[in-house]
């Protein structure tokens, strides 16, 4: 999506004045000046809109936050599926109230840890997203039995990407994984750099995984 139409679209000024708004009684972000918070947020979300097909889709948005990037790319593609997956109650309260708000009928809001979603939510989901929730080797065992087989991962990752993607090499070939590119973005007004790692699913999710969270922290694959 292009920095005009952003600029332009309604419901991203109305969820804008609503983070602005509720951000002086919880933690929701640091960026509150509107042209950053349209590059770091906005813009960073949207992006992946160039990079997939959300058309009838039904996408995770793990560790949601705030609302980035589910919210923002749930407004723009209303004929999509978005599930914000968020384990902070008073943030779930304000995601409802943006889902009320903004009258977005294809967001479900889910006040729980990834490892407490039940089996109904396991191959469910074509596409899984997460900006700053953990790192990659983590991230691929904890979202890995929600994705569909052909399913796509596309996480958000900093200048230190590279090293991420070397570290989770083994978390890939056992969870039946394979990396497929690093897509390289540039924020419109700041011009910082963005790094959009894809990996796709290949196969079944073997058994004995994800393990328990406890243990994928302790000694990641």
């Amino acid at each position: 999506m292009k920095i005009n139409e952003i600029l332009l679209n309604k419901k991203l000024e109305e969820y804008y004045s609503l983070v602005i708004e509720y951000n002086k009684v919880m933690n929701l972000t640091s960026i509150t000046e509107k042209n950053e918070f349209y590059d770091k947020h906005f813009y960073d979300s949207l992006f992946i809109d160039e990079i997939y097909d959300f058309q009838n889709k039904v996408i995770m948005d793990l560790g949601s936050g705030a609302g980035f990037p589910g919210i923002p790319l749930a407004i723009c593609h209303p004929e999509a599926k978005f599930f914000l997956v968020e384990p902070i109650k008073k943030r779930c309260n304000f995601l409802t109230l943006v889902k009320e708000k903004l009258g977005l009928n294809n967001v479900y809001v889910i006040n729980k840890r990834s490892e407490d979603l039940d089996e109904t939510f396991n191959e469910k989901f074509d596409l899984i997203l997460s900006r700053a929730v953990a790192k990659l080797n983590i991230l691929v065992e904890i979202s890995v039995k929600f994705l569909k087989i052909n399913g796509i991962l596309i996480f958000s990752k900093g200048l230190n990407y590279q090293g991420e993607i070397d570290e989770a090499k083994n978390a890939l070939d056992i969870l039946k994984l394979k990396y497929e590119k690093t897509i390289k973005a540039y924020l419109s007004f700041s011009n910082e750099t963005r790094f959009y790692i894809i990996i796709k699913k290949l196969g079944k999710t073997p058994s004995n995984y994800p393990r328990r969270f406890s243990l994928i922290k302790k000694k990641p694959l």
